[in-house]
This record gives C-alpha cells, structure tokens and sequence, in this order.
C-alpha cells in the first residue's frame, strides 16, 4: 500500500493534488499543531474540505498534544484511518474504542526513539501501527533505518497472531528506502517527495508499490 503525503504537496492546489494521487491506496495527511511538532500544517477544518474532494481513504496522522481531546472530530469528519502518537495520548486504549465507535481505523504512532515493547498491550485496540523513520514534524528528512527492528518485531507479532495490525512507515520512504522497508515487513508506505516532487505522481506511486513487492517476494 502507498500512502502519498499532501505535506510535499502545493497547498495552494490540494484539490487537483488529491487528483494527482488517484492510484494511491490511503491518502496521508499530517496535522500539526505547533506544540508536539516544532511546526504548524492544517487542522480539520481542511480535512472536512478535502474529504468533500476525493474519494481516496483519508489517512490523518494527529502530531498534536491532547488527542483524546481532539482525535474524534477526524473520525467523525469521515477519515479511513486516525493516528494518535502514543507519546502524546494520555489513556490510547480509550482513544482506539473512540476513533472505532466513530467509525475509523485506529491507528498508533511511535516516534524514532520511542521503543515499541511498552505499547504492545495497547496496540491489541489498534488497527494500525505506524513506525516513525524520520523526527516528526517537517517533511523532506532522510530515512532512518534503525528503526526497522521495530518493524521486524511488530511484523513478527503480527505474522504469530499476538497483534492483529497494519504496519506503516512515515518518514523518508523513496524508490531505494521502501525496499529495505518491505523487507523488514512494511503493509504500507508514507512517501511525500518521492511522490510530489516526481514529473508524474502517478507513475511513481506505481512505481513505488512495484519496487516493495519485489522486495517483500525476494525477503
């Protein structure tokens, strides 16, 4: 599954950028609020708009402070997926019987640095783990590969049945990242450049999804 993310998008434009992605499985969308991230992106005022645009699943990644507070209104507003950081929820197991009342997927972020052991009792609630490989908070960051051995050990407890959860990866992801990604046991990619910034997004959204298959069939 490829992710594209309207962060390396022109936000001048985010209606025919959306049109630009039709091949994509989720589109991403990170929020940001300037307190748990340095920087400031858009809220869900532009996500009710955009979801009245497309009709590609709708990704919402919360880098906010309080989203038991503030996740909901994402759900509610008809996003696929609402991703919460778990160092930033203060009951996640809440926030996940939340966002799946209100009809999305709930998903759980870790940062680069935030180990994933502590969070696997929460994560059986979830249905959706997305492992940060960049610092969150701007796009454009190089890959961080330490962070795969807590793609092998989620993919390793998904694959015995002890999760039951898709695991994402934010950060970074390019035509030479995603292999090694896939091969750690990456379900979907988040790519923002590599997507944006190519002549054609579509073609490299294919590209992207072929490059990972191959990688997955040959791990």
């Amino acid at each position: 599954m490829i992710a594209p993310s309207i962060l390396s998008a022109d936000f001048a434009r985010l209606a025919d950028e959306l049109e630009a992605v039709e091949g994509s499985d989720w589109v991403h969308v990170d929020v940001m609020d300037a307190h748990f991230v340095p920087n400031l992106t858009l809220g869900l005022p532009v996500v009710e708009a955009l979801l009245k645009v497309t009709d590609i699943p709708m990704d919402c990644h919360l880098m906010i402070d309080d989203p038991d507070r503030w996740a909901v209104g994402y759900a509610e507003a008809g996003a696929y997926n609402v991703t919460v950081h778990a160092e930033a929820a203060a009951d996640p197991v809440k926030i996940a019987r939340d966002l799946r009342a209100a009809g999305a997927k709930a998903g759980l972020s870790i940062k680069p640095g935030t180990p994933l052991d502590p969070w696997v009792p929460a994560l059986k609630h979830y249905d959706t783990l997305l492992v940060m490989s960049v610092e969150p908070g701007f796009g454009g960051q190089s890959f961080m590969a330490d962070v795969l051995g807590k793609v092998r050990t989620a993919r390793r407890l998904v694959d015995t049945g002890h999760l039951n959860v898709l695991v994402e990866i934010d950060g970074g992801i390019n035509s030479d990242t995603i292999e090694l990604a896939a091969e750690a046991g990456v379900d979907c990619f988040v790519a923002g450049s590599a997507v944006y910034n190519a002549d054609d997004p579509a073609k490299a959204i294919t590209a992207l999804r072929d490059r990972a298959a191959r990688a997955k069939e040959g791990a």
